[in-house]
């Protein structure tokens, strides 16, 4: 009897111990993560409350998303402390750590850190039937949509149309408002990068016949020289009604982030959340079904948070050296 209560009472005292190890842990911790996504209609602002909700669920810190322009702006904003979690494409993300960020230029990035790939983002553009627009080189002379300035689609489709000697008159805005302006005559076509299915372009093609088109092969071969971490894309047949064929074009891939002030606890356990909760990304947004470890090496040159690589390499995943941390080396 005596014996068994030592041991109750050493168990007791373990368990205290963890907790308050746990709870010390925790002590650098925010009290709230907010999510920088993207405007209403793109994929990232329906992906950034799959992340949320997984966070608050299984992290055990309340997670919230905020509406920006999308990924140019989420990383000024993670980089300046405003927000806690940025989602952004490779593009940006690039030219921030060059310092050729359109928003900043000038400022080399090298805080960033990344945490897990989210997907990959075609460039895609939508026109309606009566328009008899079916490809990019039809957009001369029109009134282009091209979504938010900081978004990717902002942030490229306007330099491509120079690249491709095209005169174009591009709008920026959010991409749900732009969807209704074109269904209403406003815009001649919207063009957009995002993962699929676009829900704004879903719901356009109910309000009239919509045309669907990427890039021809020339325009992707004019372009990719431009783009080194773009890559060659085919969205599918059938990814809206109104989609017969494939549609070829570029893409890059998308990868959420925080800053090198994060903790590493923090870090660690919001990666392993995302991964281990899976269904339930997929579950918020189709395009989650390519938050992979697989995929994990897509990004070959942003370097991972430490608590990043941590669980990475608990996962047996052999990182390149250059997405090692400076912290770490």
């Amino acid at each position: 009897m005596i014996r068994r209560s030592f041991i109750g009472l050493g168990l007791a005292l373990l368990a205290g111990t963890t907790a308050l190890a746990q709870e010390a842990d925790r002590s650098d911790w925010p009290g709230t993560v907010v999510i920088g996504t993207a405007s209403p209609g793109g994929t990232h602002a329906i992906y950034g409350q799959g992340i949320a909700s997984v966070i608050s669920a299984h992290v055990g810190v309340p997670a919230s998303t905020q509406q920006t322009q999308g990924p140019t702006q989420n990383l000024v904003l993670v980089h300046g402390g405003r927000i806690d979690i940025g989602l952004t494409t490779m593009g940006p993300a690039f030219e921030a750590m060059e310092g050729e960020l359109d928003l900043d230029p000038g400022t080399a990035y090298d805080d960033i850190r990344a945490l897990f790939p989210m997907y990959v983002t075609p460039f895609q553009a939508a026109a309606l039937e009566r328009s008899g627009i079916t490809s990019v080189s039809d957009l001369a002379g029109r009134t282009v949509g091209a979504g938010p300035r900081g978004g990717t689609g902002g942030t490229y489709w306007a330099r491509w149309f120079e690249a491709l000697d095209l005169s174009v008159d591009v709008q920026n805005g959010p991409l749900g408002d732009q969807t209704s302006q074109l269904a209403d005559g406003r815009l001649d076509a919207v063009t957009t990068a995002a993962g699929l299915p676009i829900a704004a372009f879903s719901e356009l093609e109910t309000l009239a016949p919509t045309v669907f088109f990427g890039l021809s092969a020339e325009e992707i071969g004019k372009l990719k020289a431009t783009v080194p971490y773009a890559e060659e894309f085919t969205i599918p047949a059938g990814t809206y009604s109104a989609q017969k064929e494939d549609i070829s074009t570029l893409a890059m891939w998308n990868v959420a982030f925080t800053n090198s002030e994060m903790s590493e606890s923090l870090a660690y356990e919001i990666v392993k959340a995302v991964f281990e909760n899976h269904d339930e990304m997929v579950a918020t947004h189709a395009s989650a079904a390519e938050t992979l470890l697989e995929n994990v090496t897509q990004n070959g040159f942003m370097p991972y948070h430490p608590g990043a690589v941590r669980y990475y390499r608990e996962q047996g995943i052999d990182l390149p050296e250059a997405v090692i941390p400076a912290e770490m080396k």
